[in-house]
């Protein structure tokens, strides 16, 4: 006979691990380093070991490229329609409603004026999580009017982009929002008013083919994709390999499509030197 008895009972509770709980720890796509949420936050939600750039929401560059308080959104209700009735594996209509209450936002990109140490700037950034950032009459029309209002009150427009492209389910519509913003723009450039542009991960189709590579300052996130046709389009297209980094933002800085790269924690004072510059 044993000299000590211990119960299934007992064995189980001092062996069952502990969980944590969820939502508190992410995992870098990159070098696979287990973060705190509140560690990640802190460091702008860039990897403490590699640099990673994390996809982050429009409300999250809000937080840390204005002075406290001073953003101040417009246009915030506007949503799309469905004029072509599309449906895929579910209604637009249906993805577009549940995509609002899962975010909280109406639509792939939010707009308003705020100020960069003193300095009113209008603004509009997108938001990948909404239909992966996709370009429809909504996204189009809101970059319109806050080109309108830098326009108007002769202030320097700021646009962060992160998009899949533009949105099939709007079709031509979608379409045309490359020629509104671009025709915006260039009344823009005609006054003299400064544009910045600041190209995230990624930034393809049709918004880089039209607002994204406009800019008279073009920044690029560390590592961000940028480019028109995906990597893998243009090799099955050319059928040969392409240069390593081919679409990054360290490949399109070598070759004149960006100005330059800018680290996340770096971008609120490299945008303030820029807005000194141009002012």
């Amino acid at each position: 006979m044993p000299w000590f008895k211990r119960s299934k009972q007992n064995i189980a509770d001092s062996t069952q691990q502990k969980e944590l709980p969820a939502g508190l720890w992410d995992k870098c796509p990159t070098c696979g380093e287990i973060i705190h949420k509140k560690q990640l936050e802190l460091n702008l939600w860039t990897c403490l070991k590699c640099d990673h750039h994390f996809r982050i929401s429009s409300l999250e560059y809000v937080s840390f490229l204005f002075d406290k308080n001073s953003f101040k959104e417009m246009d915030k209700k506007m949503r799309s329609a469905d004029p072509l009735e599309f449906t895929d594996t579910k209604k637009y209509t249906d993805r577009i409603t549940s995509t609002i209450k899962k975010l909280d936002l109406n639509d792939a990109v939010r707009t308003g004026t705020g100020k960069i140490d003193g300095r009113e700037v209008a603004f509009a950034c997108m938001d990948f999580q909404f239909i992966g950032g996709s370009m429809g009459s909504v996204v189009g029309e809101k970059i319109a009017r806050a080109a309108d209002k830098a326009y108007k009150s002769k202030i320097p427009l700021i646009v962060i982009s992160s998009s899949g492209g533009a949105r099939m389910m709007e079709g031509a519509y979608s379409l045309m929002q490359m020629a509104k913003t671009s025709a915006r723009l260039a009344r823009l450039a005609e006054a003299k008013i400064p544009y910045i542009s600041i190209l995230t991960d990624p930034t393809t189709g049709g918004t880089t083919a039209s607002y994204a590579m406009l800019g008279d300052i073009n920044i690029a996130e560390p590592k961000a994709l940028i480019g028109f046709a995906g990597p893998r389009v243009i090799k099955q297209t050319i059928g040969k390999d392409l240069p390593e980094g081919f679409q990054r933002s360290e490949f399109l800085v070598e070759h004149g499509f960006v100005d330059f790269i800018s680290h996340r924690k770096d971008l609120r004072s490299n945008l303030s030197r820029v807005l000194e510059l141009l002012s």
